[in-house]
């Protein structure tokens, strides 16, 4: 094998490994994780947070038994994958040894580390783009019809794997259309390519359309509940922040890719990262929806450094090595937020000094003791185990007929992950994707109710028999802290009738944004 393949092959390998060394058994699975794994035993063209491809991937891990190392096999081999495309991009673009290093570096030491770490559709996304632009700048050293076949395929993919995809076709199309690129656009190569991307988005299209559009929903709640609390300044700094140990590296590779004379062929990909950070700044999108613009600037800031260093030879003795390092030293002291290498009790002493810096900002706008991905990965096992010892203590004549019910989509999966194995009824929720599982009821009334995360005894006492708290999460750094498992003993029939009701016109309000292609019942709609 060349060299030249060698590098980028050793970077990939690095990236995968590195990810599974770094890792503190004291965390699970983040919440999340648990709704895409529980994707798998659902598979669908569509589903409410996201398109299908993460489904296909949930489908896979399950049949490979679930275990640790599936989950996190598929964001390690897509942040693998981007390292290498990243280090090709940087030889393509006229980079050496020590550019490629480099902008290898700059990726594997970076808000990345904690991407690739998730079981998430963000690590493809950030894949997709990358490939997207490496395919733009091989078109336009060598232009034939192949690579924009494969820029549809990739296009293609990344709508099917999450629909912030749009906002990079904006910045694409507006980045062809404002440079010399735009003369793609009159190849016939490029609207096959179209056709493509397309052809493998039409399945998830359908779906929006026969589901009325819950998609539009989705984003109205996202805006509603998160968005609200991302102003353009934290966006910026969050910018800033993710990519900091690379900021030497990705500044100067945007300006190039803008301003720099050899790099002229490839302004339009420069354009896609002014414009697409322009479009999620005026939509108050979350920060690491940007994550996937910032690959390919480090190929073109590490080759614009190579080569400006070769004009400065005795500098460039000392300043080669000192630029290799400095990732490495702007890193250290973010390290603890970007692996789970640290226990909880840990995170926080450190988190103190980092107070007001973002890293510690939730969703809700506030500060915390540890950052909420981190809190996310806590309490989930407890919260299954006690509903299994909870469902485990039913009488064995009527242990069957009960629904276990929760608040929010991560205690049903990760009840659901946890007890895959044990002879349970999968747990049932009102919330996202959840809505189109709830099993249809049945012809023989529930004759017990575990409510999880949902138990009011003021008002719920009345409805049954018996009515009992019998469970309750104590982890202290979990964001499910005090989620409460509740048992009802012989529910009045007032009550499901309620409950089925409720349920109707929740999925209601996620099927009424559009048009509804001949649906069916709404429990169907999941199988």
């Amino acid at each position: 094998m060349r060299p030249s393949r060698l590098l980028p092959l050793v970077l990939a390998l690095l990236k995968f490994l590195s990810g599974y060394l770094v890792a503190s058994s004291a965390y699970e699975l983040h919440r999340d994780e648990y709704l895409y794994l529980n994707y798998g035993q659902h598979l669908a063209w569509g589903y409410i947070e996201v398109p299908p491809l993460t489904a296909l991937q949930s489908w896979l891990t399950l049949a490979m038994g679930g275990g640790y190392f599936w989950v996190k096999f598929w964001p390690l081999l897509w942040g693998s994958l981007t390292v290498y495309v990243v280090a090709r991009a940087t030889q393509r673009l006229g980079g050496g040894t020590w550019a490629v290093v480099l902008a290898g570096l700059c990726y594997l030491i970076g808000g990345f580390a904690r991407l690739n770490f998730l079981f998430q559709p963000n690590s493809f996304e950030v894949f997709a783009f990358t490939l997207v632009c490496y395919g733009l700048i091989r078109y336009q050293q060598r232009p034939v019809p192949q690579l924009l076949y494969g820029v549809g395929l990739v296009l293609g993919l990344a709508l099917l794997n999450k629909y912030s995809t749009l906002f990079f076709l904006a910045a694409l199309m507006g980045s062809l259309l404002l440079t010399p690129a735009r003369r793609v656009l009159g190849t016939r190569a490029f609207w096959v390519g179209a056709g493509l991307a397309l052809l493998l988005w039409l399945p998830n299209v359908v779906w929006q359309l026969r589901h009325g559009i819950p998609f539009l929903h989705h984003m109205q709640e996202l805006h509603d509940t998160q968005l609200v609390n991302v102003s353009p300044a934290n966006f910026w700094k969050d910018q800033l922040l993710m990519c900091v140990p690379a900021l030497w590296v990705w500044v100067p590779g945007l300006l190039a890719l803008l301003f720099y004379a050899p790099f002229r062929p490839y302004r339009a990909v420069g354009l896609i990262y002014c414009l697409g950070l322009l479009i999620l700044t005026v939509l108050h999108g979350k920060s690491y929806y940007a994550l996937g613009y910032y690959p390919i600037l480090f190929a073109a800031g590490a080759v614009w450094w190579e080569q400006r260093l070769v004009h400065w030879p005795s500098a460039g003795r000392w300043l080669r090595p000192a630029l290799l390092a400095l990732p490495f030293l702007i890193m250290i002291p973010l390290y603890p937020f970007l692996t789970t290498l640290y226990a909880p009790a840990r995170l926080e002493q450190l988190g103190k000094k980092y107070r007001g810096t973002g890293v510690l900002r939730w969703e809700d706008g506030q500060d915390h003791a540890i950052p909420q991905d981190f809190a996310d990965m806590l309490g989930w096992q407890e919260l299954a185990d006690k509903t299994w010892q909870a469902y485990q203590a039913l009488p064995d004549s009527t242990r069957a007929r009960t629904l276990i019910k929760c608040d929010n989509y991560g205690q049903a999966g990760a009840i659901n992950y946890y007890n895959r194995n044990r002879p349970m009824p999968a747990a049932a929720s009102f919330n996202g994707s959840y809505l189109y599982w709830l099993p249809s009821r049945p012809a023989q009334p529930y004759r017990h109710l575990l409510l999880v995360g949902e138990g009011n005894p003021a008002e719920l006492t009345p409805y049954f028999q018996e009515f009992r708290k019998v469970g309750e999460v104590t982890n202290p750094y979990a964001i499910e802290r005090g989620t409460t498992i509740y048992l009802g003993t012989s529910p009045d029939s007032t009550l499901l009738a309620r409950a089925y009701r409720e349920h109707q016109e929740e999925v209601a309000k996620w099927e009424g944004n559009g048009i509804s292609l001949g649906r069916t019942a709404p429990a169907a709609a999941g199988r």
